[in-house]
């Protein structure tokens, strides 16, 4: 799976993670990232119970609009079991890697990016449904793929890795706060 996840758009990881809203309602939220480039590439949203066709759907709303991998990276969970994920897989042509069972480690990059969009994002902010949310996630998206450094990219964007993004250097003596995610976050950019 390294071998693989050495090459861009090679292999994409997806995971779920559950989520509440401030009505107390239970969202799933199905998360795609580039394992290469450490970029977001999206986020699917359904309420309260799913199944592998609602799997399919959430997985189709957020590779909308990107080109393919040749490979998908998924846990052990049942409901990437279902006969409709698998035979979605086919149709795509996405080859798909199971990670080690009741092992966590061996799931590293996705697993890392859920605990840092519930720690640094939807611990702080609130949600009213899943339109709300899917809006939230979208800019949260932004922000990291765009704005969001990484320690393990040597303090680079996962678009710059990507190479869709070149930013010079700016002078520091005069710059500005830029505000991400209804102000939450906020990075420096030159006047």
């Amino acid at each position: 799976m390294t071998l693989i996840a050495q090459s861009k758009d090679s292999l994409w990881s997806v995971d779920l993670f559950r989520c509440e809203s401030i009505q107390l309602r239970s969202y799933w939220v199905l998360v795609v990232m580039d394992v290469f480039t450490r970029r977001i590439i999206g986020f699917g949203v359904a309420r309260e119970h799913i199944d592998g066709v609602t799997v399919c759907r959430m997985f189709n709303q957020a590779v909308a609009g990107q080109p393919r991998p040749k490979h998908l990276s998924t846990d052990h969970d049942p409901l990437f079991r279902f006969h409709r994920w698998l035979a979605n897989l086919r149709v795509l042509e996405i080859d798909e890697i199971k990670s080690v069972p009741y092992e966590p480690t061996s799931h590293p990059f996705i697993e890392r990016l859920i605990g840092t969009i519930r720690r640094e994002y939807l611990y702080r902010q609130f949600f009213w449904n899943s339109v709300d949310l899917t809006r939230k996630l979208e800019a949260f998206q932004d922000y990291y793929n765009e704005f969001r450094v990484h320690r393990s990219l040597d303090g680079t964007t996962p678009a710059q890795r990507a190479g869709k993004l070149n930013r010079g250097s700016a002078a520091l003596s005069s710059y500005a706060w830029r505000q991400h995610c209804h102000g939450i976050f906020q990075t420096p950019m030159a006047d």
